[in-house]
């Protein structure tokens, strides 16, 4: 039975393992260069439930580096995101879960250097639209351990603005005058992306320790703008560990990077963008991340933290780009089975079933091939 909660509270946390989601914002990298929040650290759902998930994401940062070295004054004064992410997932079979995510920014600000108002751009609005399948294509038990592989190819869909403008008004014609907000603040990237996905998970059964990794690349494509924000890679390991029947913690170890930004010369008329520098954007960056999480029955509620431990941050002549500072992340998850039925139809078989992946069963007693929990009788 530990085994089987152990599982439980690694998938009821492990929702935040990639919460440090977007900033879409290369010219800020105050946070991240992935268009997912939460649910990309995980296999496959059980055959029949469903998850929804909610996680609140808050970046805030006002330190800067030129390269790997922090720099004496940013190009701007601070940079801040709250953001509130949602995800349904499904699982349509056993092997393949199935799941639609999305959020809401409640504030993305750049604080003007010197708090300069007319450089002061804020925004709020829907985010993309992320279409995510992931499919277990093994899973099986060799003595003492469980061992899992989940791939997963997903798509973004552009929901949110990527060209959005201030007004200022000129004190001398009192004309108003137009300047596109800096990629920082605009809601989306406008581009639609490829996302390809890796997980691996290992479980020693006798034992209260779980490591698992991931790997993630995502593919950006250009906007109608002819900008194209670098490609995104990201490698996690990961150990976890629950304490006192409901308690999981999980460390995490990542590295991640992002190319610098392409400009499509065939497109743009008018010349370069004037927000941003494209050699200015980019990043290599190792993190840990420590997590918190909490599973009462079906519900689970978890809390993160990336801690930058190395960070180097393309910059040029003229601009240089925010590092991460403070990024948190907590949320909750609630998860059930619409599967009710299986236990009406094994009632007074004689069969076996797993209590928690019902649609397991066997005629004699045995382990669940998903959890590894033992079967019990249908009675």
């Amino acid at each position: 039975m530990k085994s089987s909660f152990l599982r439980n509270i690694l998938f009821g946390f492990s929702i935040v393992l990639f919460s440090h989601q977007i900033a879409e914002a290369q010219c800020c990298a105050g946070g991240g260069g992935t268009c997912i929040a939460g649910g990309a650290s995980q296999g496959v759902l059980p055959y029949g439930e469903i998850e929804l998930n909610t996680n609140f994401q808050f970046i805030n940062t006002d330190k800067f580096y030129n390269k790997d070295s922090p720099a004496e004054k940013g190009s701007f004064d601070s940079f801040s995101s709250q953001y509130e992410y949602f995800r349904v997932a499904y699982g349509v079979s056993k092997n393949l879960t199935f799941s639609l995510e999305s959020g809401y920014y409640l504030q993305k600000k750049e604080v003007g250097l010197n708090e300069n108002p007319t450089t002061t751009y804020t925004s709020k609005g829907v985010g993309d639209l992320v279409v995510f399948p992931r499919y277990e294509i093994l899973n099986y038990r060799k003595g003492k351990t469980a061992n899992e592989i989940t791939i997963g190819l997903g798509y973004k869909v552009p929901l949110g603005s990527y060209n959005d403008s201030a007004g200022n008004i000129e004190p001398f014609s009192g004309q108003t005058y137009y300047v596109t907000k800096p990629q920082a603040v605009q809601l989306s990237s406008g581009a639609q992306d490829l996302i390809f996905y890796t997980f691996l998970f290992r479980e020693h059964l006798k034992s209260q320790l779980k490591f698992f990794a991931n790997a993630m690349f995502i593919r950006k494509g250009y906007n109608p703008n002819g900008e194209k924000q670098g490609d995104y890679v990201s490698v996690g390991l990961f150990a976890s560990r629950s304490f006192f029947e409901k308690l999981g913690l999980t460390l995490q170890l990542r590295y991640e990077k992002v190319e610098q930004m392409k400009i499509n010369e065939n497109i743009l008329l008018y010349g370069k963008p004037s927000t941003y520098y494209p050699e200015a954007t980019g990043y290599k960056k190792l993190m840990l991340t420590p997590q918190v999480g909490v599973t009462l029955g079906k519900f689970s509620i978890y809390a993160s933290a990336d801690l930058p431990l190395y960070q180097y941050i393309n910059s040029s002549k003229y601009y240089t780009q925010a590092g991460s500072k403070n990024t948190f992340t907590v949320g909750a998850s609630f998860r059930f089975s619409t599967l009710k039925n299986v236990f009406k139809e094994l009632k007074g078989t004689g069969k076996y079933y797993c209590p928690m992946h019902p649609e397991e069963t066997s005629d004699t007693k045995s382990t669940c091939p998903k959890c590894h929990m033992d079967m019990i009788k249908a009675k």
